[in-house]
């Protein structure tokens, strides 16, 4: 998120100063004379508010007051020339994120800043996880990573459509919550969501269950049941695991997608159904279909849009976010307070495989929530395939996840990033290119670009 600080100074030079200090950091400053004039720049958007205390009207103090109650969770910080420790213990018990006193380095600023904007960023996406766990968490794309950014345009694209959909992705990555979102973003949303995964039935019941029968199709057939597909019309039709359906319904399923019509097991009539298909499978199909596995005309009519899940192991900028928005279901299912992941944490399980994707990171973070740290880095290592990585493979998977958090934390800042890293910027574009990394790919939209 592109945040503003809001600096108010009564004092020219000093505002002055301190301004041009945060703006060649790369920040951007509204820049206020009064307490009156700040309080109207406090928004959504407003990251931080560095106030001074002694100031003609409204002093710094009532201003912390009035700020926060705009917004509680605001960082303020407070500055002084005359400061001294019960002032600052007034201002801390009053809500103040911090207290500097005048002069301070610009270090010391810059700093103090970079803190209040990390807590920021966590506390507002914090409010929007709220709030779409209020609304339909089931159909969240969670992700600011690129891929999961065109992953997302690119459902928003089709979803309005009836096109059926073929989506691919590991076990774990997520092709359900994908499916939802597709039905929620369509004009089906007010109808069913009919789920189906194909490598959990039985052949033998495949056939009624999918298509449904008429009475007395077979013994026990006391009366017509509707299958799967007639019951998902006017709605979505999700078909898991597409790759296990039997050969002999795939090409009944093939005429489904062509006519929208299916023959109950022993009916002689059609029933025409109006729905869409989102078939998923972590198969490669091209290949299943070549070796005789599965019917190339079905794979080919599947095929029209294909909406590939990335591992979780290619976008490890998301994790911190999925992790936060994953602690706060558990916490609301367990009735629990959320408990707060550090920074070394979060490097930690960025610097995981995840051969269980982002349903094996939900399980850590349930752990998590339960209060289970110690199971829960045990298992990480434990569960870990990095045992078998030789060890300059485990320390280039650690660095880059090391690198990769401080980006994202940084919003693909250089300056900021070199400089939390604590290493020379060449040695910085060294190990973006070593590690195929762009600093841009953590850009926000929006963000002021650095001079290089």
């Amino acid at each position: 998120m592109n945040f503003t600080i809001v600096l108010v100074d009564d004092d020219r030079q000093v505002r002055m100063a301190a301004s041009q200090t945060l703006e060649l950091a790369g920040y951007n400053v509204a820049s206020c004379e009064s307490g009156e004039k700040a309080l109207k720049s406090i928004d959504r958007s407003c990251g931080a508010l560095v106030t001074d205390v002694r100031m003609p009207g409204m002093d710094g103090f009532s201003l912390l007051q009035k700020a926060l109650a705009v917004d509680p969770d605001l960082p303020v910080i407070l500055v002084t020339g005359h400061g001294d420790v019960s002032m600052a213990v007034r201002a801390i018990r009053m809500g103040a994120y911090d207290f500097l006193e005048k002069p301070y380095p610009a270090e010391i600023l810059l700093d103090t800043i970079r803190r209040a904007l990390e807590r920021r960023q966590l506390v507002m996406e914090n409010r929007q996880l709220r709030e779409a766990l209020a609304n339909d968490a089931d159909t969240i794309i969670i992700g600011r990573s690129p891929t999961i950014e065109r992953m997302r345009t690119m459902i928003a694209a089709v979803a309005e459509t009836d096109a059926d959909i073929l989506v691919m992705g590991e076990t774990g990555s997520g092709k359900e919550m994908v499916a939802r979102a597709l039905h929620h973003q369509s004009q089906r949303r007010q109808h069913k969501f009919v789920a189906l995964n194909c490598g959990a039935m039985p052949e033998s019941i495949f056939e009624s269950e999918l298509f449904g029968h008429a009475a007395g199709a077979f013994t026990g057939a006391g009366k017509r049941r509707i299958g799967r597909i007639e019951y998902a019309s006017k709605g979505t039709l999700f078909l898991d695991e597409i790759e296990s359906m039997p050969l002999s319904l795939q090409v009944k399923l093939l005429r489904v997608l062509q006519e929208r019509v299916i023959e109950p097991l022993g009916s002689n009539e059609s029933v025409p159904v109006d729905l869409r298909v989102v078939a998923a499978t972590k198969a490669d199909l091209k290949a299943a279909s070549d070796e005789g596995r599965f019917r190339a005309d079905l794979y080919y009519r599947l095929n029209v849009v294909l909406i590939d899940i990335p591992p979780l192991s290619a976008r490890r900028e998301d994790i911190p976010l999925l992790f936060q928005h994953f602690v706060m279901k558990a916490s609301s299912r367990y009735s629990r307070q959320p408990p707060e992941a550090g920074r070394e944490m979060m490097q930690h399980l960025m610097s995981r495989p995840w051969p269980g994707n982002v349903r094996e990171l939900r399980n850590a973070a349930d752990r998590f929530v339960l209060g289970l740290s110690q199971e829960l880095s045990g298992s990480l290592e434990l569960d870990s395939p990095s045992g078998q990585m030789s060890l300059p493979e485990r320390i280039d998977l650690f660095e880059k996840s090391i690198i990769e958090a401080e980006l994202a934390a940084q919003q693909g800042n250089v300056k900021a990033t070199v400089d939390a890293l604590g290493i020379p910027r060449k040695t910085f574009y060294d190990k973006l290119r070593r590690f195929g990394l762009c600093a841009e790919d953590f850009r926000h939209r929006g963000q002021p670009r650095e001079d290089r």
